[in-house]
């Protein structure tokens, strides 16, 4: 049984610490190392977010006292890619190509200011290069043509451009979000700037463009203008919907079939019974 009700603390299994919500003005790492620990309970530290944004994540001092790590980290005992489920893709994939619309070649969607990566820097410029049009808090010149359902109305409007903008807000490895998943399941071509080992995330070859493999954002406008010219190489980047799935791939569709919850009980039950 999970609970959130901290007066059970000293009797559970295991406590989960969602690191990003975890300190405030009056609980920090003083507090947090002076933190009794009963024997026998796991402490497990839980975090979607980068490392880059939460250094403490990296803090030997913080993580000696932990005992399981949940995360989007490969190297993590318990993997949660931000990969949606493999229903989600069988749906999409079952869809023709979706008519590209818009004038503009590229959208883009961003709300949050975390700016680690300088990706604020990158978008200005190339926006300063090229049409985009942009439907978030940040940097926003366009509004949505009809009412804001969440992620249905964010797929529906990006499968009508030919490009999505696709902008970490840390450059880390293995830090993929949905911002990459979101444009392949739309029938749009992510441009992704983020994590350096983004292609053991692709869902097939040539599936996206990695902003990370060009000099900057003048030579990237320049690619994506000449793709936005020619209609048959920008289909080659579909061409990977009609092939298996990558074997990395799989193995993270097959990742998040259990959640990662269950297999927190699944393991405090394993250590419980030796």
């Amino acid at each position: 049984m999970f609970s959130s009700d901290r007066s059970g603390y000293p009797n559970a299994d295991a406590v989960v610490f969602h690191v990003p919500s975890l300190f405030s003005a009056s609980f920090g790492p003083k507090e947090m190392e002076a933190l009794h620990k009963p024997s026998g309970q796991l402490w497990v530290a839980w975090s979607m977010e980068s490392a880059v944004n939460y250094p403490v994540l990296n803090d030997p001092t913080f993580m000696r006292r932990m005992d399981l790590v949940m995360s989007y980290r490969r190297d993590g005992d318990i993997y949660m890619p931000y990969c949606p489920p493999r229903a989600e893709w069988l749906r999409a994939l079952n869809q023709p190509l979706p008519a590209k619309l818009e004038g503009a070649p590229v959208v883009m969607f961003q709300s949050a200011i975390y700016n680690k990566s300088t990706r604020i820097e990158y978008a200005i410029a190339m926006m300063s290069l090229m049409r985009i049009d942009s439907y978030g808090r940040f940097l926003n010149n366009r509004q949505l043509p009809q009412a804001d359902h969440g992620p249905e109305t964010k797929l529906a409007t990006i499968k009508r451009y030919k490009f999505c903008l696709c902008l970490e807000n840390a450059l880390e490895v293995d830090y993929v979000t949905e911002k990459f998943y979101d444009p392949l399941l739309a029938g749009t071509v992510p441009v992704y700037r983020g994590a350096p080992n983004i292609d053991q995330f692709a869902p097939g070859e040539n599936a996206f463009i990695n902003a990370n493999k060009f000099s900057g954002p003048n030579e990237l406008c320049a690619y994506l203008s000449e793709l936005n010219r020619d209609e048959q190489a920008y289909r080659r980047f579909f061409q990977w919907r009609e092939k298996p799935l990558l074997a990395s791939f799989e193995a993270d569709l097959e990742a998040q079939r259990r959640g990662a919850f269950a297999k927190l009980v699944e393991i405090v039950r394993h250590r419980s019974s030796r």
